[in-house]
């Protein structure tokens, strides 16, 4: 007998929903790829598509060619790797404190990278992703701690409810922060302003391969969990009777929120909505189940990114919206609509 059994064998779903879940990850993966080629062809200068095929292999030294290698892009791979890793550390968060409106923005942990990031740049003078990418990652992983520890403290433990209040305090005070300096300093104004509503402009190629190792690390460990967050979604004592190890299960969970959530806000700013609604909308698809879960919010998140990034350079002639605001003209409406059919949000 097998003396780590997996939680959710006991309702293990028949071959047709099996190949059903299998199915909506190659739809998703087909429909990703997709919008990767439509990021990479539309935008404000009108370019063919022979003409976006031929630079993506090929430098002829043309400004067509030099728009989509060194704008469009790197926003679609960076666009890519930011939804894979905000969709992920939603799922995770929302597992490891079987909180359904757990996400990086409500529990306070985009804003901890956001006024890291904001100190780095507005005290210090940092720029560039290699050196706000660590100060992106402490403030990440320090507002995980202080939401954990004051949602955790007192005889009802680490509730859903407390650690939504606890993560809006933090979230209310970091802004004073976050503004504070930025007041003060017009140039982190300028730059900030941009930032802290979330875009994909003006990213730079490097800035892909400097993201890459820190969201790959994030995912996989993501992805090693779900078996063990199953088990913790039990409850503690049935999930360690189950053969799960809590304690080494949270620490993992944050390790990867921190990569996952560190790596895309220094790299696009704190997006909101994405690791919030995806989640609920992988898990209304497949079920409780983080083996489908996870990789699904990996797929919807990318997937809502670029679409929005898209829209954002379409809806406004001749300017373009940044993609943080068109997230949230669509998440708040699906997150509405999914609480208010609230079985849907249960974990």
């Amino acid at each position: 007998m097998d003396p780590n059994p997996d939680p959710v064998a006991v309702g293990r779903p028949t071959r047709s929903r099996l190949a059903l879940r299998g199915g909506g990850l190659l739809v998703l993966g087909a429909l990703l790829v997709l919008l990767v080629v439509l990021s990479t062809w539309i935008g404000t200068r009108d370019t063919s598509f022979g003409q976006v095929w031929s630079a993506i292999w090929s430098d002829d030294g043309s400004y067509a060619t030099g728009v989509v290698r060194e704008l469009r892009l790197p926003r679609t791979l960076v666009g890519l790797m930011v939804g894979a890793a905000l969709g992920t550390a939603g799922a995770v968060m929302q597992a490891v404190t079987r909180n359904p409106l757990a996400d990086p923005g409500l529990l306070g942990v985009n804003a901890g990278a956001s006024a890291a990031v904001v100190f780095g740049i507005g005290v210090l003078g940092m720029a560039g992703f290699a050196s706000l990418v660590w100060f992106s990652f402490v403030g990440a992983a320090l507002t995980t701690v202080i939401v954990y520890v004051l949602g955790a403290s007192g005889r009802a433990g680490p509730t859903p409810v407390r650690l939504a209040l606890a993560g809006a305090a933090v979230s209310a005070s970091l802004g004073g922060v976050i503004a504070g300096l930025t007041v003060f300093d017009s140039a982190t104004y300028d730059y900030m302003r941009f930032w802290m509503i979330g875009s994909l402009a003006g990213r730079e190629p490097a800035l892909v391969m400097d993201l890459l190792p820190f969201v790959v690390v994030g995912l996989v460990i993501a992805l090693l969990l779900a078996r063990p967050l199953n088990a913790l979604g039990l409850g503690e004592e049935l999930g360690e009777a189950l053969g799960a190890h809590i304690a080494r299960t949270r620490i993992a969970s944050v390790v990867a929120v921190t990569l996952l959530c560190g790596a895309a806000t220094a790299a696009a700013g704190p997006i909101g909505f994405v690791g919030l609604v995806v989640p609920l909308v992988a898990r209304w698809l497949t079920g409780p189940d983080l083996r489908w879960v996870l990789p699904y919010s990996m797929l919807l998140a990318p997937v809502l990114l670029l679409a929005s990034d898209i829209v954002g350079r379409v809806v406004l002639p001749g300017d373009e919206l940044e993609v943080g605001a068109v997230t949230a003209l669509i998440g708040a409406p699906v997150f509405i609509a999914m609480v208010r059919r609230r079985k849907e949000i249960s974990l």
